[in-house]
Parts: structure tokens; sequence; C-alpha cells
């Protein structure tokens, strides 16, 4: 079964599926994905997630024990594996094949996974976790549509806004949904329900006196180790979640690792942001850090993030903050005297 992720809160109120497939590299809307369907499981009772991450060298017989494993702590249980190079070799199809024909027992497992090529949508093991669960394709907005799905987002929470308020807003946030879902947050608790004011609405989302995560990637970017450190101390004292720091982090590096791909394969960088969703002074800003980075380093980045995420989940003893401190910094020394 297909679903669009704004159909998944209606497929959920009628009951769970054991296997959902996430795939799609659109960070917040795998995000509310993951989010609604854990909710819907506790709410079901199941009590226990584990957590996954497909790396180099993975067992993947971890699988096929889980299914067989008796938890000590609930009878039901919730499993996440998160592949995050869409590619689980022969050993992981032929892992995931079974997983499709034999769902482990009393449990509801989540497939992860980035966007896909022809060759990984039409593989078997993808095939069969699809015709076996429920996928949802996790796409990106695009530009035009950009100020329609805002508009949307502000109707949830009973506020409107004119047409030229929402073009300023979509493009302020440079068709990064993670940072339009911040700022219709910021303006809920700005503003009353109702209509906004335009000239109110710039003036708050102008301020940027507060730090964020995406002015973290902005200093990574152009190799401004100060800045750097600098916000992320501020973030730290202002009590941002690593996990929502690294959600804009892996956003700016899979972006990044797209233009370098299309650019080490001659095509129009340029073009390449622009499909990547990388608009505006961000492009200077990419421009600048690939000259600095190389493929390799931001693939063993973009691995580092899966691991620092098991450190914020609690998977690991490394102090989450610590790591993404040193990842940032050490992403913004590199090729700078």
């Amino acid at each position: 079964m297909r679903l669009q992720p704004q159909q998944l809160a209606q497929h959920l109120s009628q009951g769970l599926r054991p296997l959902y497939i996430l795939m799609g590299d659109e960070p917040l809307a795998q995000r509310e994905c993951l989010d609604a369907i854990r909710a819907a499981a506790r709410a079901a009772g199941h009590d226990e997630r584990s957590s996954l991450v497909v790396e180099r060298n993975f067992n993947w017989q971890q699988i096929a024990a889980f299914g067989q494993s008796i938890s000590l702590f609930a009878s039901r249980r919730i499993l996440e594996i998160a592949i995050p190079s869409g590619k689980p070799g022969t050993d992981g199809s032929k892992a995931l094949q079974a997983l499709a024909e034999h769902p482990a027992e009393d449990t509801v497992t989540i497939v992860i996974l980035p966007k896909l090529d022809k060759d990984g949508k039409n593989s078997a093991w993808y095939s069969a976790l699809e015709n076996a669960g429920v996928s949802l394709a996790l796409l990106e907005v695009d530009p035009a549509q950009l100020p329609q799905w805002i508009s949307a987002r502000l109707g949830l929470q009973q506020q409107q806004a004119d047409r030229e308020t929402l073009e300023f807003l979509a493009h302020q946030v440079e068709g990064n949904l993670l940072a339009a879902h911040q700022e219709i947050q910021k303006l809920a608790l700005l503003f009353p329900a109702g209509a906004l004011n335009g000239e109110s609405v710039r003036e708050a989302v102008l301020n940027v006196s507060r730090y964020d995560a995406f002015q973290l990637g902005e200093a990574v970017l152009t190799g401004d180790s100060e800045r750097t450190v600098r916000i992320l101390h501020g973030l730290r004292d202002e009590g941002a979640q690593p996990v929502a720091v690294m959600s804009a982090l892996g956003w700016t590096l899979r972006g990044l690792i797209k233009v370098k791909f299309a650019e080490s394969q001659g095509s129009n960088v340029t073009s390449a942001m622009q499909q990547a969703r990388i608009y505006g002074d961000r492009q200077n800003q990419v421009k600048r850090a690939l000259s600095r980075l190389s493929m390799r380093q931001l693939e063993a980045a973009l691995q580092k993030l899966a691991e620092i995420d098991k450190a914020a989940k609690g998977l690991m003893h490394n102090d989450a903050w610590l790591e993404i401190s040193r990842l940032c910094f050490g992403l913004a020394r590199i090729g700078r005297k």
C-alpha cells in the first residue's frame, strides 16, 4: 500500500500495520511520519523501541535475532531499521525480503530509506517491502507550491496570511521545510489566531538574534570556525535538542553531497543546486564548501551523524553535544589556514 504523508493520520486511526517503509530525503516529513507511527504504536501498547542503523559491516542476522527474541519489558515492540545509503547489499537484500515475508511478531517495523534511484526502486528487496507493508514517499515540496504548503500549515494553527506574506516566508526558508516549520511555529507563539499582519511577520522572521541550527549549517559551509563555535555554544545554552540540530545538519550535508556528485559527473552545478533545493545566498556558501570538502569527507560526516544519533537516543554512551561540536568544528576547519 502506498500513502502520501498527509494520509498517514487517517490510516493510523484505522489501525496499525506491522511494516512501514519511509523513503525520501525530506527531513521534516520523515520526522513527522516517524513521530506519528511511534505515537500510534505506543497507544496500541508497543512500549519498547529498538533502533538499528545499517553501517559498514552491519550484521544482518540482528534482524532475524530480534524477531526470535523475547522482550523482558514489553509484549509489543517497535523496530526501526535505518539504511542511510539505501543499498543493503546481497545479505541485506535477503534479510529484508525475509522480513517482508515474515514480519517480527507483535512488532511494528519501520524501515527508513533515503530517496532511491531507479535500480533501488526496482530491486527485489524494495518490491518485497512495498508489497508487504505501507510505503510513504517523503517528497520535497516544489518551490511553486511552497506558499500554499505554508498557508496550509498556518491554517492548522488557525492563522492566515496574504499571498505576499506567504511568498516572503517561502523565499526566506529557501525550500527548507524544517526551517519553514520552525518559522510557522514561531508565528503561533508570537501572534494570536486569525489574519497575520505582513509587516509584523517580516519583523519576526528577520529578527535573527536567536541562534538556530540552520545558522550553524551556514557557518560550517562557509568554513567560519569561530562563528561555528559561537553558534554551537548559543544553541546548547538555549536548550536546543541534539536531534533537532542533527536534522538541520543532515539536510545541509545531503544537499551538499548531491551537488558534489553532480559536479564529479561534469553536470551543471547551478542546476544541481536547484534540484537539491539550494537557493539564494546559500548557493554561494555551497560553492565555497565544494572547494574545501571532498566527497569522502562529506560521506564520512553524514555517517558520523548517524553515530551521533545513536548517542542522542541513549544507544551509545558518547556525549551527543560534544560529538556534534567536534564534527562541525572539524568540517569548518578543513581547507582553512
